[in-house]
């Protein structure tokens, strides 16, 4: 399952950086989703790909029985989606505001205005 991963990850990567070099800031925004997305698959590979249950201690116990998932991957994917989101919503209010000022979504353009 990870050379299938590895092959995921490797497309993502690409096609977050074919988008980012567009000339369209709409594209800019898509190819940094994928970019992120990849990364999180990324982190969530070289965890590795084992079956596992919940990380749960039991009540009197002092560590889990049986094999456990690792926690720590979860965690820094789980965060890194939500602040991907939280970018992700103020670059749709930029793009929106960017276009309703000068009216293009062209990084060229965008570059040569006086307003």
């Amino acid at each position: 399952m990870e050379p299938i991963m590895a092959l995921i990850v490797g497309c993502l990567y690409a096609a977050a950086i074919y988008m980012m070099l567009r000339r369209s800031i709409v594209k800019l925004v898509i190819g940094l989703m994928l970019l992120s997305n990849a990364a999180n698959l990324l982190i969530f590979t070289s965890a590795g790909m084992q079956r596992g249950a919940p990380p749960l201690i039991p009540e009197g116990a002092l560590r889990p029985e049986g094999i456990v998932a690792d926690p720590l991957p979860q965690a820094l994917i789980l965060t890194a989606i939500v602040i991907a989101f939280g970018v992700l919503a103020f670059a749709v209010v930029l793009i929106h505001r960017a276009y309703n000022i000068i009216h293009t979504d062209n990084l060229d353009q965008m570059k040569d205005t006086d307003t």
